[in-house]
């Protein structure tokens, strides 16, 4: 199934690319899923393959629930965060926040995505989550790191309840060609350079943002409104940002 997603493409806007339509798919099957099958989804991958972009462009688009988890949040910081979302007072005890916030899902039906998941497995705070499923029985989207599959094994009954995983997928040419449009709008960038940048990065949409930014700046700066292979090493003489460490420096 492809997702039918169309972002406009503006100046700091949002590209049409595959993370895009992998998010969106993730959600919508688990709206569209048979009752009696499970309601959670995992949408997962490295850092830097636009996870959370692609998260907030769905969370608009299917009207979902939005809350991105912060290392410091304990169970009552998360629900917190969940009825701010949700536009709910704060009653005084957790367990007043657990069923206002389940009664709401119940009640609207609408999505609940919940980005950097990986905190609270890494905080022993996954239960939280399973009780407000078990409590709604609504559509749940969970996004984390390449490894957060591996790392819910340990809560056996919340990993049985995910109905989905949903990888997300390293940038290829034509995201790299998508995102020129946002970060370098003003120039014309060959197809062979932008080529070079997608096998330099590794598939991190971070990055391919990062150096188009850089490169459309640059090529501005400079006057060049069409970037070539030729042109490459004079508008970025030290090349390509790749996420590699600087080398010690000797004195």
């Amino acid at each position: 199934m492809t997702a039918n997603v169309n972002p406009i493409y503006t100046t700091g806007g949002i590209a049409n690319i595959r993370n895009i339509a992998q998010c969106y798919e993730a959600v919508s099957r688990t709206l569209q899923r048979n009752p009696l099958l499970p309601g959670i989804s995992a949408f997962y991958g490295p850092s830097g393959f636009g996870k959370s972009t692609a998260a907030n462009y769905v969370a608009t688009k299917t009207n979902a629930f939005y809350v991105q988890v912060k290392s410091t949040y304990t169970k009552k910081a998360f629900a917190q965060a969940l009825l701010r979302e949700m536009s709910i007072p704060m009653p005084n005890t957790l367990s007043e926040m657990m069923e206002l916030a389940s009664a709401e899902l119940a009640k609207s039906g609408r999505p609940l995505i919940i980005d950097e998941f990986d905190h609270l497995v890494n905080g022993n705070k996954v239960e939280i989550v399973r009780d407000l499923y078990e409590a709604s029985q609504g559509t749940f989207l969970i996004i984390g790191e390449e490894l957060l599959a591996r790392k819910l094994e340990k809560w056996e009954r919340f990993h049985g309840r995910v109905l989905n995983w949903v990888p997300a997928l390293p940038s290829d040419l034509n995201d790299v060609m998508e995102l020129s449009h946002i970060y370098a709008p003003s120039i014309e960038i060959t197809q062979d350079v932008l080529e070079q940048l997608v096998s330099v990065v590794r598939g991190s949409t971070r990055r391919v943002s990062t150096n188009l930014e850089m490169l459309h700046e640059n090529a501005l700066e400079l006057g060049v409104k069409r970037v070539s292979s030729k042109e490459l090493s004079l508008i970025l003489p030290h090349g390509f940002v790749t996420g590699e460490s600087p080398k010690p420096r000797s004195f």
